[in-house]
């Protein structure tokens, strides 16, 4: 195992901040990268990586890690400085407002003009190619804070893996996956392993997140070349949300760790052994099939059902109550579907966003991530 110190502070600047990465086995074969905890706040994602780095330091000093694999156990190191009236706020940039999982580079336009006259029928020869102009593209990013020095620095070191997985965590929530279509069935050993309530798919999110900058630029090449230059979806990203903010324990961090070492056995990036994956696991469903429940009003809240349970349209969420008159409104599914994330507050105000019911009907469009 190598451990890798990247600074990303400005030169004079108030505070000093670096990135900590591990790498294991050697360059050259399958890449895997995993982060952990982009926004800084949510633990449980540190707590799989703390497991995950033990396993993979046992598999590196056995020689079983066959390909190279980077893990980075604290992905936002100023997120975790930032603290408002006792509270962590790992989120949000405090300097900008900006969340630190929004905004990542889209080459797809830069790389249309690059790849002119570089690519040809050999599809392996072509992710080459194209590796190659990321690696030189992020290279040339320009960075003009400490925050896009951190976007930088995560993304030169997995703008050419095979598997990336962005670990974080929701609210109150049951596991699930969020992937770009043209990965459904390349994750769908990921999913199982993990035991998701939910694979949430779309060829495209909006506000340019982590797990796309390194995917997306795959399928919209595919189409913008055509057949006569094979360009095959090379990359599986995707943002794992581990459970709610609470859902920190040692027993779920070692589940989470072993179902990812079996993926990336499965991936060929390290011999786990024997390794089963599930036969049975949830069916992808769209983004835009997600019905979000905001709150019509301010009030107390009592749910009626729980993270993970499935539902039909018309059944009752949550009650909501005025305090003082005890008025009550049913917030109600209107779409069958699996209930896997809500908000932890039990006290709401009006247009709080209450919780997500995972559809197979899609309805939304436009950009389809919370901010």
């Amino acid at each position: 195992m190598e451990t890798v110190k990247t600074p990303l502070s400005a030169p004079y600047g108030s505070v000093y901040c670096e990135l900590t990465s591990y790498h294991f086995g050697k360059p050259g074969g399958p890449k895997a990268y995993i982060q952990a905890a982009l926004h800084a706040d949510e633990v449980p994602a540190m707590l799989v990586a703390q497991e995950l780095r033990k396993r993979l330091q046992a598999l590196d000093a056995a020689g079983k890690v066959t390909g190279e694999v980077i893990l980075v156990p604290a992905a936002n190191p100023i997120g975790l400085a930032q603290v408002i009236n006792e509270r962590p706020f790992g989120r949000f940039d405090l300097s900008n407002g900006i969340n630190f999982n929004r905004g990542y580079p889209h080459y797809f336009e830069q790389l249309k003009t690059r790849l002119l006259g570089q690519l040809g029928s050999n599809a392996e020869a072509n992710v080459r190619t194209i590796r190659r102009h990321l690696r030189e593209l992020v290279a040339l990013w320009q960075p003009t804070s400490d925050a896009t020095t951190l976007k930088k620095a995560l993304l030169e070191m997995a703008i050419d893996a095979d598997v990336v997985l962005d670990m974080h965590c929701e609210n109150e929530g049951e596991l699930h996956l969020y992937v770009g279509t043209a990965l459904c069935e390349i994750a769908q050993p990921l999913s199982k392993l993990m035991g998701a309530c939910a694979v949430l798919h779309t060829s495209g999110a909006g506000g340019e997140p982590f797990d796309e900058a390194c995917s997306r630029l795959w399928w919209d090449l595919a189409e913008h070349f055509g057949p006569d230059y094979p360009i095959p979806s090379a990359c599986m990203a995707a943002t794992v949300e581990l459970r709610g903010e609470v859902s920190v324990s040692y027993e779920l961090a070692a589940r989470d760790a072993q179902a990812i070492i079996g993926y990336l056995h499965v991936r060929g990036m390290l011999d786990a052994g024997a390794v089963t994956v599930p036969e049975h696991g949830c069916a992808p469903t769209p983004l835009e099939g997600v019905q979000r429940l905001d709150a019509p009003h301010a009030g107390m809240l009592v749910y009626l059902k729980e993270v993970g349970d499935k539902v039909r349209a018309g059944e009752v969420i949550a009650d909501l109550i005025d305090p003082v008159s005890g008025d009550t409104t049913h917030l109600k599914s209107e779409v069958d579907g699996v209930l896997f994330t809500r908000l932890s507050h039990r006290y709401i105000i009006r247009g709080m966003n209450v919780a997500k019911i995972a559809g197979a009907e899609p309805f939304r469009s436009g950009s389809l991530l919370s901010l």
